[in-house]
């Protein structure tokens, strides 16, 4: 089985190398965790290996990722250039606004069809290897029930297995129910689940990791450290000592 690396320090040892390729994986938390530097950091490591991927956003502008990402170093904007990365501008569409974008949605409002037309017309422009979705609750917004948005999920999923990418899928954790997906549907349909938590107290913040599922591979089920350096996000041993 192929393995495709992340890049952030720590985690691919606790997943036999990798995520294998061509699978589907959610990442869930809660605001302030992390989601978006692990995705990002996901499709830097492929940009840097020759996998070029495409980060669709529902949620946060294209201009905003790259003023954020700037932090760590990243400059999304010269992996564009290079064809090593493409992000998709979704976050407008839906209100028929036109975007800035490059690449964006039709400002017709939101149509899941033509959604994974422009993905996957992207994917075969970029001859892609990975993908971002981010994130599952803003492409829920969209429908009207509970029912529609699962046929939604799974239509994604199963489109983009076809395609051979392999992508992240980004989701919040339910705070009333405690659902690692907002829908309750999420977590079944994909191949792997990464859970990360935040939790302040104080002056102090502790942030963790946990691989709740990984299909074909043997993985930690310990909850692990997590670290947001200038480097990107880094993933601890719990019995490692280290300075946060």
């Amino acid at each position: 089985m192929n393995r495709i690396t992340t890049g952030i320090k720590g985690f691919d040892n606790l997943i036999e190398g990798g995520f294998p390729e061509g699978r589907s994986f959610l990442l869930s938390g809660g605001t302030g965790t992390g989601k978006t530097i692990f995705s990002v950091q996901f499709l830097i490591e492929g940009a840097k290996k020759g996998e070029p991927g495409i980060y669709l956003t529902l949620d946060e502008r294209p201009e905003l990722i790259r003023e954020d990402m700037l932090r760590f170093g990243w400059n999304l904007r010269k992996f564009e250039d290079d064809n090593k990365l493409l992000i998709l501008d979704g976050t407008i569409a839906k209100i028929g606004i036109p975007s800035d974008e490059e690449f964006s949605l039709p400002a017709t409002g939101f149509d899941l069809d033509k959604l994974l037309l422009e993905l996957m017309k992207a994917i075969k422009k970029l001859k892609a290897k990975r993908v971002v979705i981010d994130s599952i609750p803003a492409l829920g917004m969209n429908f009207e029930n509970e029912h529609d948005i699962r046929k939604a999920v799974l239509k994604v999923v199963y489109l983009l297995s076809r395609a051979g990418v392999t992508t992240v899928l980004t989701t919040e954790i339910d705070p009333e129910s405690k659902k690692i997906g907002k829908y309750g549907v999420e977590e079944f349909v994909a191949d792997g689940v990464i859970v990360l938590h935040y939790m302040g107290i104080g002056t102090q913040s502790n942030r963790t990791l946990h691989i709740r599922k990984m299909r074909a591979t043997k993985h930690s089920e310990d909850l692990h450290p997590l670290e947001i350096t200038e480097n990107g996000l880094i993933v601890h041993n719990v019995e490692e000592d280290y300075d946060v």
